[in-house]
């Protein structure tokens, strides 16, 4: 070899180590910023007869497509997990744990106290202020409930619309960097750390959206929904999100876009094509997901189950049952049934065996129709009863097999079996009207009303039905707060020392079933309430306790899985100091070397010029 090719080896590796601790350089600086790929120097040797010498072509980022993706979904999941657990957190925290000093069954439990107290002594009037001041206690708690939830939802939309304006914000800047990406002439450099905040930008997106990314050769991504929605890709999708101002608890989403109540997000494509996304179901996870979640399902059911609580509260106090009055036709043997008072939402309870096998029949006074077998096993039938007896009994015709039914006068219904040797046999007929006041229609009265002091008869006329929201508006009957002998006083004048009325209210919560939920098949998802007041109370709080600490637990697993992916994610793209000082003295001890050979050339080369 000669002097002439050992000085261009040298020299070579000079400029090989050179870039090599540049690179070195640029890991160590970098070390633990967030992003950040680790850089390797790419290095190729080229042989000839005479020489072996190296040259860098350029620099390579540790980076692995597959890793990438699978931490780019679990970045979404995690952030949905997230901010519906941070939201489930707080509302645990204002329901309160079964027992707690404020929580629902315990100022239930407080409330029957106070009644059976009023019952052993209904002429105490402390006894009343309490019973009074407990009733008045739940109806407030409720309210403040309500009133919690429907901050939340409202917080929920506060926070889309801000999570919207930072998303267009991140893919215009994602669009640029691809734009970028495409200078043919940019240096390696520049291009990797490009590259770096390409990654940190999509990382970002899919916090908020659950987002597939796909890696192009040179450098461009581009973005798709999990559902498969471009998002950006030869052009830019664009995110809207319409406000719908102060969200009350009737405020809930309706696929009509005419009919939704609550704030619209859509989603506008190059072409010009705008989706509801979320009538569409486009958005399955990021933030965004679990916020939507949280508006449309999760806070909504927990107000669902207040109303529930509330309606059931109201009617336990004010339902008037009257069983119908055995009546015969021939050899058919039945009942007549009353329907004089019969308000909107107001039932008529049937039971009644056909075949042998024994059926239970709820019809509600509602011109909505209604067919359906509640989660108790009861149908459900929705009949207009205002129209009197007549029009109740043209409705039912058909409905019963193998009952008859008639009108034998304006309001009053006739429900007659078979007769001898029928196959079916009416065993209760049985109507629930609504105490409108507080005297004067028996035992029962309207003590928990609705908003401007009016009773409620669960009604289901109107959008929305009654018991919607009902749990905000629920308060004490004006004239019970001013005047508490009315929690003892069936009628005018009647005497302090009776307990019939405390003693049938007691009666009344123990004994007074309630089904939430409608419709099981239109309510599918939602968990089916059932039983007494009592028992619809502890259900709903074990329910909500068990859903939230389920959804805690779900984002711990996911956070765990997540740290899992990037703890790998370091050990693959991440910075190794102890590592890089190894190398730097491996390149130290190569630089030497070269310039060692370089000068020993040199010093050759002198002497040769100075024989010559």
């Amino acid at each position: 070899m000669g002097l002439t090719t050992s000085l261009t080896n040298a020299v070579s590796g000079l400029r090989v180590n050179q870039d090599a601790l540049d690179i070195v350089s640029r890991n160590v600086a970098n070390q633990g910023t967030p992003g950040y790929h680790r850089q390797s120097l790419n290095i190729v040797d080229y042989n000839s007869q005479n020489s072996t010498y190296a040259r860098t072509a350029g620099a390579s980022r540790a980076f692995s497509t597959s890793l990438q993706t699978y931490y780019t979904r679990q970045v979404s999941d995690t952030s949905s997990s997230a901010v519906q657990a941070t939201y489930l957190d707080r509302l645990q925290g204002t329901l309160g744990k079964p027992g707690s000093t404020g929580s629902l069954d315990t100022l239930y439990g407080q409330l029957q106290n106070a009644l059976q107290t009023l019952a052993t002594s209904p002429d105490d009037y402390t006894a009343r202020a309490g019973a009074v001041s407990q009733a008045q206690t739940m109806a407030e708690q409720l309210n403040r409930l309500s009133s919690t939830i429907q901050g939340m939802r409202q917080e929920t939309e506060g926070q889309m619309a801000s999570d919207v304006q930072n998303l267009n914000g991140m893919l215009t800047s994602l669009q640029e960097v691809n734009a970028r990406m495409l200078d043919l002439g940019m240096g390696d450099t520049a291009r990797s750390a490009l590259q770096d905040q390409r990654d940190r930008l999509v990382s970002s997106v899919s916090e908020l959206i659950d987002v597939q990314a796909s890696y192009r050769g040179d450098g461009t991504v581009a973005l798709m929904t999990r559902s498969g929605v471009g998002l950006l890709d030869n052009g830019l999708s664009t995110f809207k999100f319409e406000s719908a101002g102060n969200l009350a608890a009737t405020s809930e989403f309706d696929p009509d876009p005419s009919k939704t109540k609550v704030g619209k997000l859509t989603l506008t494509t190059p072409s010009g094509l705008t989706i509801d996304l979320v009538a569409s179901g486009v958005i399955q996870g990021g933030e965004l997901g679990g916020l939507m979640t949280l508006r449309d399902q999760t806070l909504v059911e927990a107000q669902a189950q207040l109303d529930e609580i509330a309606s059931g509260l109201a009617q336990a106090f004010s339902t008037i049952q009257t069983a119908g009055t055995p009546a015969t036709s021939g050899t058919a043997s039945g009942f007549d049934v009353d329907l004089a008072s019969m308000a909107p939402g107001n039932d008529m309870l049937l039971t009644y065996t056909n075949g042998g096998v024994e059926k239970r029949v709820r019809v509600v006074n509602s011109t909505q129709a209604m067919d359906y077998i509640d989660a108790n096993g009861q149908r459900v039938l929705g009949i207009d009863l205002s129209g009197g007896a007549a029009g109740a009994a043209a409705a039912l015709s058909g409905k019963l097999p193998g009952l008859a039914i008639t009108s034998t006068g304006a309001d009053t219904l006739r429900i007659l079996d078979g007769g001898v040797g029928g196959t079916t046999t009416v065993k209760l007929a049985t109507t629930r009207t609504t105490a409108a006041g507080t005297q004067g229609e028996g035992l029962a009265l309207s003590l928990f009303v609705d908003a401007g002091n009016t009773a409620f008869t669960n009604s289901l006329e109107g959008n929305p039905p009654q018991k919607q929201g009902f749990a905000a508006r629920i308060s004490i009957n004006s004239a019970v707060l001013a005047d508490n002998r009315l929690l003892i006083q069936d009628e005018v004048g009647a005497t302090l020392g009776d307990a019939d009325r405390p003693n049938f209210l007691i009666k009344q919560l123990a004994d007074l079933k309630f089904v939430s939920g409608g419709d099981p098949v239109a309510s599918k998802g939602r968990f089916q309430l059932s039983g007494n007041l009592g028992e619809v109370i502890n259900q709903t709080i074990t329910f909500q306790g068990s859903s939230i600490a389920a959804a805690i637990t779900k984002y711990d697993d996911r956070q765990l899985t997540l740290d899992t992916v990037v703890q790998q994610m370091d050990e693959e793209y991440g910075v190794n100091v102890d590592e890089e000082m190894v190398r730097l003295t491996e390149l130290q001890n190569a630089y030497s070397a070269n310039a060692r050979v370089v000068g020993v050339v040199k010093e050759l080369l002198d002497a040769l010029f100075n024989a010559v």
